[in-house]
């Protein structure tokens, strides 16, 4: 069993590169799921369908496909990992889906989780994760780090009295009635409720915390994939990869490279289409520039997958887009 990840900055085509590798993999006949977590839908859309729901569904031989719903993996995490008698109380709480929706990387560490219950569920020989963009794709791999720090943290211990013993019973006997005053004034019950939820969520740590190291143990094992483009903002992300500890990729790709056969472009054409060739001919030497001077930085030699006139939308074309890449080590992604 292995996990490939597929990480960079937003826009730069992890998702369609994520769908051919899955695909490239299947045609190997190695059983291969590939999750994104992209609400846009663009995995659907690379593998040529037009919806991709939450479990696992079957899309060619060896192929299978499904995209995060975060609502119901925090669900599923709060029932697995809080106290029985606390999950059932925390998921019916009116605040759980907003915070666990707005928290710094509760996406990402809940598409962290659905990762790691696939890997462990031993059904798939390769899983391809099509990795959140946010922060560049970083917060993917700090989010279990962060999740702890969020759950274990100095202002939700100061909050809800951290390990107390009798916390909650204090809490019944001479908060609530305070708050049950103030709701009154208030004309709900927000408080009550808001207070019931931090004490919920603090009672949740242990278990999550336990689990977001088995999480991080397993991100530390894959291989990781970083995509980028030539241009500065995604380099610029790309290099944080290099910084991150346990981050370091084992391959990176940069999309949409335009062709060598454009480097000496001339204006032999008339005008406009003379100029355009020149354009086009400085973009392409911009572009092996920055290519050149990254993997000098550093000491890689990445992928390259030339530039399309339209993005692949369905198996034919991802398998194309994959043949026409140079320097794809599949053997090592697979392994």
């Amino acid at each position: 069993m292995s996990a490939v990840l597929i990480t960079g900055g937003g826009g730069v085509g992890k998702t369609t590169l994520s769908a051919g590798l899955a695909l490239a993999a299947a045609n190997r006949g190695i059983t291969t799921l590939v999750m994104t977590i992209d609400p846009a839908k663009r995995l659907a859309s690379a593998l040529g369908l037009d919806v991709l729901g939450s479990d696992p569904t079957p899309l060619a031989d060896n192929l299978w496909g499904a995209m995060l719903d975060a609502t119901r993996s925090w669900n599923d995490i709060a029932r697995r990992y809080a106290p029985p008698d606390v999950g059932p109380r925390l998921t019916a709480n009116p605040f759980f889906e907003a915070a666990t929706q707005h928290f710094p990387a509760s996406q990402s560490f809940a598409a962290a989780e659905e990762m790691t219950v696939h890997i462990e569920s031993g059904q798939w020989d390769v899983i391809l994760v099509d990795t959140p963009p946010a922060a560049g794709g970083i917060e993917f791999f700090t989010s279990p780090a962060r999740m702890r720090s969020l759950l274990g943290g100095r202002l939700l211990k100061w909050l809800t009295g951290g390990s107390l013993p009798g916390r909650r019973l204090v809490y019944h006997f001479t908060a609530r009635p305070a708050l049950r005053i103030a709701d009154a004034a208030l004309g709900s019950e927000l408080l009550e409720a808001v207070a019931e939820f931090l004490i919920d969520l603090r009672a949740a740590y242990d278990g999550i915390a336990k689990r977001s190291r088995e999480i991080e143990h397993h991100l530390a094992a894959a291989h990781k994939v970083v995509v980028t483009t030539a241009d500065p903002a995604p380099l610029s992300e790309a290099t944080k990869f290099f910084e991150l500890e346990n981050g370091t990729p084992d391959l990176v790709v940069f999309n949409r490279v335009l062709p060598e056969s454009w480097y000496h472009a001339t204006t032999a054409a008339p005008a406009p289409f003379g100029d355009n060739l020149v354009r086009w001919g400085t973009e392409a030497h911009r572009q092996a520039e920055a290519r050149r001077r990254f993997s000098a930085r550093w000491h890689v030699e990445p992928a390259t997958i030339p530039w399309l006139p339209q993005t692949p939308s369905d198996l034919e074309k991802l398998e194309q887009m994959i043949d026409s890449a140079a320097g794809l080590d599949l053997d090592r992604l697979f392994s």
